[in-house]
């Protein structure tokens, strides 16, 4: 069966002795023991999450033409 690949974003962070990860585009989150870890696991969260999903239902929650890029924002001090 052939495969679309799409790109997603992973978000990282270190929270207490744990890293949380989450791909904001489908709203799905995990956790690991190390950065590469918590990729990991996000990367299974999502291929889980996606598995029962048809190919349009796929495009029209994560807008694969949509641009991802840094926001610099004010915030009060």
């Amino acid at each position: 069966m052939a495969q679309t690949v799409i790109r997603l974003t992973a978000r990282i962070w270190r929270e207490d002795d744990s890293f949380v990860s989450f791909c904001p585009e489908l709203g799905v989150a995990s956790c690991g023991d190390s950065y590469d870890h918590a990729r990991e696991m996000l990367q299974e969260a999502v291929e889980l999450y996606l598995e029962d999903m048809d190919v349009e239902e796929i495009l029209n929650q994560v807008h694969p033409e949509a641009a991802a890029f840094p926001l610099d924002v004010k915030i009060p001090a």
